[in-house]
């Protein structure tokens, strides 16, 4: 594609174009760590000529991509200080009194903490997958013959409802602001954190509902009785002891981060300085040591593959490639009904996610040709980019690979690969009929179009 003419790109859009596309290939593939991958399409884009230094290296300026790293700290803030294991028990604790409730336990405890944890992998590998691992455990329900005892529906539910938190904030997947930018830079379609809450609360908390009860009745557990995990989380919460300084700290601090993030609209600081604040408040106060913010390693590694990424998605928008893509793929789609145009666009971005292996890939790779193609065809702006930015999170559901926390839930050992697919199209069917179906009303309800 670098080589060959390719009508009707310019010659620097078609280096551009093929310099990304090898990019996300790459980030699908993973022959290397993702930021080797994006610091030679970096390098590429200099040497070749196709962007100046300054354009490769303005994506390091961009807000969305400190306000991802920003909250990276925060995630490692919760970890660090043990808030987020004390969050889990807590609700544990409170609410498992059945293996139903004790999955909504589950769902809960993650998606408290998915507004300050903007990483499935990190909040559900890190958090929510070791204390269902725990749980399972408490009712000797181990892979094998006895994962059907617990582990095998505790699993199913943690997972999926985790992916489900991710949709829910701006800032509970590290992808979710780099949708915002898209979205502002291809429809000036402003979405807030206010807005993207508010937006997917009525079909979030139904999936939340919903989901686990399907998982339920579908694959009932044998045990009946779960007072044990109450008695675990007790044990555990006695052995924490009562909330430390450091913990109470940061509750302040990240309720003030919430507060701020909230009331953006009115004091107009933008997100991304609310939450440097809060990164200054953690530090003045000692919550994390300097040296601990230099060795979350994670934060450091989404600032460098992140920029790039947004750098050269915002060029191929502003050099004309998005539109020329969009009109190619998705001309036909001219004279559809608007919302069937977006139906369609919507049911074709959550089932491309198969051949993705990252959320943030695909996000990357196709939702500014998918939110071009909506606008296109007269699909509501603003339903448009919310739809496409749920699906976003939604899609990971589809297979064991589709998201970092996947593997880690599926390598437990305690799910069958069958199983987990045939369960994960079942659940990507309910998720269309309650985001796109039950998504709609709320929001027409709520003016937004």
């Amino acid at each position: 594609m670098y080589f060959a003419p390719l009508p009707p790109f310019t010659l620097l859009q078609r280096h551009l174009l093929a310099i990304f596309i090898a990019t996300v290939i790459a980030l699908i593939a993973q022959p290397v760590p993702m930021g080797v991958s994006v610091l030679v399409a970096m390098t590429l884009l200099a040497l070749t000529h196709t962007l100046t230094p300054a354009a490769v290296l303005a994506g390091f300026g961009n807000v969305v991509v400190w306000l991802i790293f920003t909250a990276f700290l925060f995630s490692r803030a919760v970890t660090a200080t043990g808030f987020g294991m004390r969050v889990a028990y807590v609700f544990v604790r409170q609410f498992g009194r059945s293996p139903l409730m004790l999955g909504y336990s589950v769902a809960a405890a993650g998606v408290v903490l998915s507004p300050f944890i903007p990483s499935d992998t990190a909040r559900g590998g890190g958090i929510v997958f070791p204390i269902t691992r725990s749980l399972a455990q408490a009712f000797d329900s181990e892979p094998g013959p006895t994962a059907r005892r617990l582990g095998f529906f505790l699993m199913l539910v943690a997972f999926h409802t985790n992916y489900a938190a991710s949709a829910m904030f701006l800032t509970s997947m590290a992808s979710n602001p780099v949708i915002a930018d898209f979205a502002h830079k291809i429809g000036n379609i402003e979405l807030t954190w206010p807005t993207w809450a508010l937006a997917s609360s009525v079909p979030g908390i139904v999936t939340l509902l919903l989901v686990p009860y399907l998982i339920f009745r579908l694959h009932r557990p044998e045990i009946r009785d779960t007072t044990a995990a109450r008695g675990m989380a007790s044990e555990q919460l006695h052995r924490m002891g009562p909330m430390s300084g450091r913990e109470w700290r940061l509750v302040v601090i990240l309720l003030g981060v919430m507060i701020g993030w909230v009331t953006s609209p009115w004091h107009g600081i933008s997100n991304t300085f609310v939450a440097l604040s809060g990164v200054c408040a953690i530090l003045v106060t000692r919550v994390l040591a300097w040296d601990e913010l230099l060795g979350e390693t994670k934060a450091w590694d989404a600032l460098i593959w992140f920029a790039p990424l947004v750098m050269m998605a915002d060029n191929l928008n502003e050099s004309g490639v998005i539109g020329i893509l969009s009109n190619a793929v998705f001309g036909q789609m001219h004279g559809w009904p608007p919302l069937a145009a977006l139906f369609a666009l919507a049911v074709a971005y959550l089932y491309v996610h198969y051949a993705f292996a990252s959320m943030t890939a695909q996000v990357t790779a196709l939702y500014p040709a998918f939110l071009a193609a909506a606008l296109a065809a007269g699909a509501p702006p603003l339903v448009s980019a919310l739809l496409l930015a749920f699906f976003s999170n939604l899609n990971a559901g589809l297979t064991h690979y589709g998201t970092g926390s996947a593997p880690v839930f599926f390598n437990a050992g305690y799910v069958d690969q069958g199983t987990w697919w045939r369960l994960g199209f079942m659940i990507s069917v309910v998720n269309l009929a309650i985001w796109f179906g039950l998504g709609l009303l709320w929001w027409r309800l709520l003016g937004l179009w």
